[in-house]
């Protein structure tokens, strides 16, 4: 005889806080960000762009599951392909609610991957069908039109296969990007990449070194004076980027800055003392992950500073045993030149306004890998047997 199905509910609280530790624990085991990454994002000053809710499944009186959600006015154009992104902008000027729409999103504002943390026996397809009216019954609430479960790899998409039935359609993401660590050396790094990749490399740190000398440290808990050089330079990177969802000040590395998980590579000049480049990591599990990055692009150029910094997080990673690097979205030229591999993920779409939805849907249906990124296209010609969201 079947065994009947458990039956499940969900209910929603607003802070990280309010959720217990062990739950947490149980539901983001590393390598995944958890309960101090979401504390982070809600101490980090960023009430004008986020509103933080968090969706606890609940199988009666027991919690099992946690989603986390956030509410914020997302740009269309961020995903559209450029033709299209570029009437949507004209069409603001005068309808400005075409875009931006007000957004109630599943996952993490700032993570590399969309989760749906569950307890040990508790499957994501066996409460994604009550999750998903959970969701559609808050956005009203909040008055979110769209819905977006954002960045979920493709292991999650037949699990979350019901939520089509709610209306929702699948369009493709910006990839992750993933470096296996074999052998725990840079010896071994180096063999891993091909000769082309290897030589290019070693040039460039070669070059980098006869121009630029630096004095390499890792951090734990920087004081102010130094905090203030971090942000700084990390305002020049944000501001040269291409993509931009959230922003960040001070106060998000005020926060960050003491939790175990974070680490500070710092660069500086060996000879004028100034800091020249930073990468705040993680380091969670076998796991280190590149979360942000500055440099000082007035020194950039031929110094080949991302390389440099990339060498040192690679030392730290090696030097802490860790069995990966996760280095995020964007930036791929660069990272597929150091070998790291695109991690597929799709964000699930749907808006309450049939008309807007129907849009949307043709607008997503065009996005692919190569009207995301140039660089995602370049990688594309040269890979032609892939299919536009990068599969074999």
């Amino acid at each position: 005889m079947e065994k009947p199905k458990k039956a499940f509910g969900v209910e929603f609280v607003r802070s990280a806080s309010q959720i217990d530790g062990a739950l947490w624990a149980e539901c983001f085991p590393a390598p995944l960000e958890g309960r101090f990454w979401y504390e982070t994002l809600e101490a980090s000053g960023l009430e004008g762009q986020f509103e933080f809710h968090y969706a606890l499944v609940k199988s009666g009186p027991r919690t099992v599951g946690i989603a986390p959600c956030f509410v914020h006015n997302v740009p269309i154009a961020l995903v559209a392909p450029r033709p299209v992104a570029l009437l949507l902008n004209a069409l603001a000027r005068w309808f400005p609610g075409v875009g931006h729409q007000r957004t109630l999103f599943v996952g993490s504002p700032c993570s590399d991957e969309g989760t749906i943390g569950l307890s040990s026996g508790v499957a994501l397809g066996d409460v994604a069908g009550v999750l998903g009216a959970a969701i559609l019954e808050k956005a009203a609430h909040l008055g979110a039109p769209m819905i977006v479960f954002k960045d979920f790899p493709e292991g999650a998409a037949n699990a979350l296969g019901a939520l089509a039935g709610a209306g929702f359609f699948q369009m493709v993401s910006f990839p992750g990007t993933l470096l296996a660590l074999r052998g725990g050396d840079m010896d071994s790094y180096l063999k891993s990449l091909s000769s082309m990749q290897r030589h290019n490399l070693r040039k460039k740190l070669r070059r980098s070194g006869a121009l630029l000398a630096l004095d390499t440290r890792v951090v734990r808990n920087p004081g102010a004076p130094e905090l203030a050089e971090i942000h700084g330079l990390f305002a020049q990177t944000y501001l040269r980027g291409r993509t931009k969802f959230e922003k960040l000040d001070l106060r998000f590395f005020e926060a960050i800055r003491g939790h175990p998980e974070a680490h500070f590579i710092l660069q500086r000049d060996t000879q004028t003392g100034a800091l020249v480049a930073f990468m705040l990591v993680f380091r969670i599990g076998d796991r280190v992950v590149n979360k942000f990055i500055g440099l000082d692009y007035s020194r950039a150029g031929q110094t080949y500073l991302y390389f440099r910094l990339f060498e040192a997080a690679l030392g730290f990673a090696h030097a802490t045993g860790a069995r990966e690097l996760q280095s995020g979205q964007t930036g791929y030229r660069a990272k597929l030149d150091l070998g790291h591999t695109l991690v597929p993920l799709f964000n699930l779409v749907r808006h309450k306004n049939p008309l807007i939805h129907a849009i949307y849907r043709a607008i997503g249906g065009r996005v692919t890998w190569s009207s995301l990124d140039a660089d995602l296209a370049v990688f594309l010609r040269a890979h032609p047997g892939r299919k536009p969201d990068g599969r074999p």
